[in-house]
């Protein structure tokens, strides 16, 4: 088994007299999709911003490719190799799908004393980029806004793989789509994993966690409830993990019946 790319060891986050985490320990090796699930307030959020660079841990370790990190910002984190795509994708709608994917990265080329983008490379690469992840553009400088959210989605993570993300983080990537959009993104994942990026996939749908994901994490009230390797739990044991568990037996048992 190889060691993981990004091990994050016992990280407790407090804000003020507020424990986020209380002690979280997480790891992600090359070519896993390592799904981290949990409800609304369980803490996914205040980890993964961790993870990226966000947020500071209160105490804990961070291992990246076995070295100890002390990410400052979120560009520390992204230099090393750790990239985040949000779910407000950071990205501006009326600008083309090029403009988008190469932001803050344009590629430069000199017209006598002057420095221009480069227009023609940056196309072609945004196609080609686009093109492996099974969305065939009409055009690179459509606008972002005409395309759908899981074709968003794929923008973002395109970009974040063309320009080196060793891991990939996905904070709730299919939350607000459809189904087709949704298995669109979904194969999108897979594709990523199978590249060999470390892909840590952040959701409160055990479906789709179960479509792509190698391990799975649970995280309730900032402390983890155990990780589980694929095979070895169903989707009903996940789902009463998410839902309190042995707290959701107790209430059903005090109501006599189903809930």
């Amino acid at each position: 088994m190889t060691a993981p790319l990004i091990e994050m060891k016992n990280i407790e986050k407090h804000f003020g007299s507020v424990i986020a985490l209380g002690g979280v320990s997480f790891d992600v090796r090359a070519g896993e999709c390592h799904c981290l699930l949990g409800d609304n307030g369980a803490g996914k959020s205040t980890f993964i911003k961790t993870m990226a660079g966000v947020h500071k841990p209160s105490a804990g370790t961070i291992l990246f490719e076995g070295v100890e990190m002390d990410f400052k910002s979120p560009r520390d984190a992204m230099t090393a190799g750790i990239a985040t795509v949000y779910q407000d994708l950071a990205m501006i709608p009326l600008m083309s799908v090029t403009r988008n994917f190469w932001m803050g990265n344009e590629p430069i080329k000199k017209v006598g004393p002057f420095k221009i983008m480069d227009f023609a490379r940056a196309n072609q690469v945004t196609m080609d980029e686009m093109k492996k992840m099974g969305i065939n553009l009409r055009e690179p400088d459509q606008a972002v806004g005409t395309l759908s959210g899981g074709e968003r989605q794929t923008v973002a993570i395109a970009r974040a793989v063309y320009f080196g993300a060793k891991v990939l983080i996905l904070d709730e990537p299919t939350s607000a789509l459809g189904v087709r959009q949704t298995s669109n993104v979904l194969a999108t994942i897979d594709k990523v994993r199978k590249s060999g990026i470390a892909v840590v996939f952040i959701t409160h749908n055990v479906r789709h966690a179960l479509a792509v994901g190698d391990r799975f994490t649970v995280l309730n009230r900032g402390k983890t409830l155990g990780t589980a390797e694929r095979g070895q739990i169903t989707p009903e044991e996940l789902q009463d993990l998410m839902a309190g568990g042995e707290e959701l037996a107790t209430l059903e048992g005090s109501l006599g019946g189903t809930v």
